[in-house]
């Protein structure tokens, strides 16, 4: 989920902003819990080189890959087709 305009850093932008930017990422984060039903979301804002303002939201499952630890940016460890892809953001928009 990426920031409206081109800014880099959270400091950038001001408080209310702000609050209407994580307020996007909570209603996007309760979109991916009723979807797919995971135990735990994580959330991780990274972009040494992007130099855009945005968040990853991460659903992880107990006992699944990457539980109790750090998540990936490129796991590689699987892809999908697009069908599959986009089967994933319907669900996301519908709980929107």
């Amino acid at each position: 989920m990426a920031y409206k305009d081109h800014v880099s850093e959270i400091v950038d932008i001001s408080d209310e902003e702000r609050d209407a930017f994580f307020a996007d990422v909570a209603r996007a984060s309760r979109a991916i819990h009723a979807a797919f039903h995971p135990d735990k979301v994580n959330y991780g804002a990274y972009g040494d080189t992007g130099c855009h303002l945005h968040m990853h939201l991460v659903p992880k499952y107990k006992d699944e890959y990457e539980w109790g630890g750090v998540f990936e940016m490129n796991p590689g460890k699987v892809h999908l087709t697009e069908e599959e892809y986009q089967e994933m953001i319907e669900k996301i928009k519908a709980n929107l």
